[in-house]
């Protein structure tokens, strides 16, 4: 898990990375939490995302967005964060050149960045997203979807209700050729701090059904 420096639209961006030994290997990227509420690329839901993808034989980033940590910059309100995104996936596609197939995913604030990457980067296969904030952020620009994924969300989250991401999964789900598998972690909170262990059995369900026809 080497800590990798790659140039952004703001300078430098600090960043962890685990390169497959396979030379076609898919790619995966992971974003993290809102950086002006303790959000970091070691938040241990992002870390959880990650070691799933690595030990699936990926090749993984997850990065610490604009003035986190190392990350050269300031705190965007997402526009700039998108854009740190982009280059990191632009830096894996660099290292990865002959990967045949791209995934992303997200944590609260990094799940709606993760969307938004997805909408302009027709090569992203597939999503995960955690938590997205779907009360906080308007998720209107996934029409069409571009690609099909998971959401996972917990029915005891008092910072996202379930109810605006049952919302946002049902406006998903009406769309041609997009299968969102949903799942709801009982009494599981915003950050899933009694339920890791049943949030990691669904995500292991889902990616080894999802990734064989992607990878």
């Amino acid at each position: 898990m080497p800590e990798v420096i790659f140039n952004g639209p703001e300078g430098r961006i600090e960043g962890r990375y685990h390169h497959s030994k396979s030379s076609n290997a898919p790619i995966a990227l992971l974003l993290h939490p809102h950086p002006q509420h303790g959000g970091t690329m070691n938040n241990r839901m992002v870390y959880i995302l990650y070691q799933a993808f690595v030990k699936r034989g990926f090749s993984a980033l997850r990065f610490n967005f604009r003035g986190v940590g190392r990350s050269q910059g300031m705190f965007d309100n997402g526009q700039g964060e998108l854009s740190d995104a982009a280059s990191a996936l632009d830096w894996m596609q660099a290292h990865n050149p002959n990967t045949k197939s791209c995934w992303i995913g997200g944590f609260s604030f990094g799940a709606w960045v993760a969307m938004q990457l997805m909408m302009r980067r027709p090569e992203i296969d597939g999503f995960v997203s955690v938590a997205p904030p779907a009360n906080i952020h308007d998720f209107s620009f996934l029409a069409p979807c571009p690609a099909s994924g998971m959401i996972l969300h917990g029915d005891k989250d008092d910072i996202v209700p379930q109810i605006s991401v049952d919302k946002l999964v049902q406006k998903l789900k009406k769309q041609k050729n997009i299968s969102i598998d949903y799942r709801v972690i009982k009494n599981g909170d915003h950050f899933f701090q009694e339920d890791v262990s049943e949030l990691i059995t669904h995500l292991d369900e889902y990616l080894d059904k999802a990734l064989p026809k992607a990878a």
